[in-house]
């Protein structure tokens, strides 16, 4: 039987892997024995932001890039020992091994997932959660369902996991159902979802949109993309989590109001939304001007679509980074046929925050950047954003086409930018904020 000691050594391994899987830029580093080898994490935060904890016998100094960590990612870390706790002690306690195998069934990051979202199963120190885990049995089915396919396209589905009563004769929520393709044709994820319950079963079938009224005219903690605002707005009541697979093969967890995670080219990734968000607007100054465009940019990227939004702190630097062409001074009208500067008339003098989104993203999804100053005022759409090559590899910094843009507009403001594969980055100052 294994000892103690050797657990200790193999469920710090575990912790060290879980903390690097979920906070990549985050260090972890073994600061010396701990007082108490014990599987159970104690916190003990420091003043400059980093956190020291004790876990299975090490004591670590964790750090992130030089900035204090966000509520969000000290919950996480807690989830993950709090998982990793329950399994340690299954392990130890006579009988308990083989009533706990649910516990070890799955990949540990949906467990840690699930703790982050719904800790109280896993916090009985006298024993080990038994049964069957609903939201890492929902994470299970869309995971396969990913791999599903209806007439040659993606399937995309959804659930909506809250308290409710059982209903005679329901069938779990499990991958059973990922087999019956009728079935994902009757929740398509963005408009219908299934109701499970906190016991696994599927109890009912709703428009979200629905269940979303009763907050209709409430407040995001932060804006969500059109298509998703509905299980946003769905999970403002405390103990609602939704679910949903994305026709792009994407799987999203909304929770507390907001996007909590997305799993996206094969891992997880904490989105932290609301943190994001946030450092994101306080950089803006203007709350209008920072929810038009990080909407405009969600909305993008639910859509597949590559863009590039920059903000000036001083609209003269413009003209350093845009070609004179590429500007919006009504010069256009005297271009040759085929160039877009002869349609500039039609956005002159125009403001992002007075455009109907449909035309922000329109013209945002155009080749080139959309370039505006702290007044909104539309400066150059479309406009490629001249860069310095060589000193961006010099700074390490050389990347793709549109990537090296966010750079180099970044060292004249704030610049957003829009992947093709879904993500959203925020620049600042030649640097990447951050990413969701």
């Amino acid at each position: 039987m294994t000892s103690p000691v050797d657990l200790n050594v193999l469920y710090a391994e575990f912790f060290e892997r879980g903390v690097a899987y979920f906070l990549k830029q985050a260090r972890i580093e073994i600061l010396g024995p701990a007082p108490v080898a014990k599987p159970l994490l104690d916190f003990f935060p420091r003043a400059d932001g980093c956190i020291e904890l004790d876990w299975c016998g090490n004591h670590y100094l964790l750090h992130h890039s030089g900035r204090p960590f966000t509520e969000n990612q000290i919950r996480l870390v807690a989830a993950i020992g709090i998982v990793l706790s329950a399994r340690y002690r299954s392990l130890l306690r006579p009988g308990m091994a083989s009533g706990s195998f649910d516990l070890f069934r799955g990949l540990p990051e949906d467990r840690y997932i699930s703790a982050f979202l719904d800790p109280t199963p896993y916090l009985d120190e006298h024993g080990v959660p038994r049964g069957r885990d609903p939201v890492e049995d929902a994470i299970e089915v869309l995971r396969v369902s990913s791999l599903t396919t209806y007439e040659n396209r993606r399937i995309s589905t959804g659930v909506l996991l809250l308290d409710a009563e059982d209903r005679a004769g329901a069938l779990a929520y499990n991958t059973e159902l990922a087999s019956i393709k009728s079935f994902h044709r009757l929740c398509g994820g963005e408009r219908t979802v299934v109701l499970v319950n906190r016991a696994g079963l599927l109890v009912d079938l709703v428009d979200i949109r629905e269940w979303s009224r009763e907050h209709a005219s409430g407040e995001l903690p932060v804006p969500s993309a059109a298509a998703y605002r509905s299980h946003a707005l769905a999970t403002l009541k405390e103990g609602r989590v939704c679910l949903v697979l994305t026709g792009n093969g994407e799987i999203k967890i909304f929770a507390r109001g907001s996007q909590k995670f997305n799993f996206m080219e094969g891992r997880w990734r904490l989105t932290d939304a609301s943190e994001q968000y946030a450092l994101f607007r306080r950089s803006m100054g203007d709350a209008s001007l920072a929810e038009s465009l990080f909407t405009a940019a969600l909305n993008l990227a639910e859509a597949r679509r590559g863009a590039l939004f920059v903000v000036l702190d001083d609209p003269a630097s413009a003209a350093e980074i845009v070609s004179p062409p590429d500007m919006m001074n009504g010069a256009g009208a005297q271009t040759g046929p085929g160039k877009k500067e002869r349609i500039h008339y039609l956005l002159l003098g125009k403001r992002t925050l007075g455009m109907p989104p449909a035309v922000l993203e329109s013209i945002a999804g155009m080749d080139g950047a959309v370039v505006v100053d702290r007044a909104s005022n539309l400066l150059a759409f479309g406009a490629i954003v001249k860069h310095n090559t060589s000193l961006l590899v010099a700074a390490g910094a050389i990347e793709g086409g549109r990537t090296n843009a966010a750079v180099a507009a970044s060292m004249f403001g704030c610049a957003l930018k829009v992947s093709e594969d879904g993500l959203v980055s925020f620049f600042q100052k030649g640097l990447c904020v951050w990413e969701l």
